[in-house]
């Protein structure tokens, strides 16, 4: 079976972009980010309420990376690296099957300027080189076009169109399922 450290934390560079480990520092720019309506508009999962639960996802962030389970990048300017405009990680490792799932959310006023693809792009470098995964799984909305157009142009084919799948606030919701080979 597949065994991953994060530690020490892997900060990435792109032309663009550093991918940082997120801190207490940034709390608020977490909770603006997980209690933005378009942000989350795919997301089936709850809002932060306040910067406490900020500080609680941040705490998980830093277990599952200290128990190699799961990592999270702040996505950042190489020129701005203390303030975060989305996130992007691997989340719901498999390590027996060499899988993980990789997620990620931006400030809609970033979106459409290619940085979740340069972001992206590295992450799953990360995932195949460092971590030595053989595939790479993005789980989405099927209403989520843009995130749909985002793993296509990165090489992401898609796997399934799960119906009804999840119960989330009330009702059932469809998945679909993307994912990318280690080639």
């Amino acid at each position: 079976m597949l065994e991953i450290k994060f530690l020490p934390f892997p900060v990435l560079k792109t032309e663009r972009l550093l991918l940082r480990q997120v801190n207490v520092n940034d709390a608020e720019t977490l909770l603006a980010l997980r209690s933005n309506d378009e942000v989350m508009k795919y997301i089936p999962r709850p809002y932060l309420k306040n910067k406490e639960d900020a500080l609680e996802i941040i705490v998980l962030f830093d277990n599952k990376i200290e128990n190699g389970i799961g990592i999270n990048w702040g996505i950042t300017f190489l020129d701005k690296p203390e303030e975060i405009i989305g996130i992007i990680g691997h989340y719901r490792m498999k390590p027996e099957h060499y899988r993980a799932e990789v997620g990620y959310m931006l400030f809609p006023e970033y979106n459409g300027k290619g940085i979740v693809s340069e972001a992206l792009q590295k992450v799953v470098d990360y995932g195949f080189n460092d971590m030595k995964l053989h595939s790479i799984e993005a789980i989405l909305d099927p209403e989520n076009i843009a995130s749909e157009r985002v793993l296509l142009k990165n090489g992401f084919v898609k796997e399934a169109h799960l119906i009804e799948n999840e119960y989330y606030d009330g009702r059932f919701l469809d998945t679909m399922i993307y994912s990318k080979l280690n080639k």
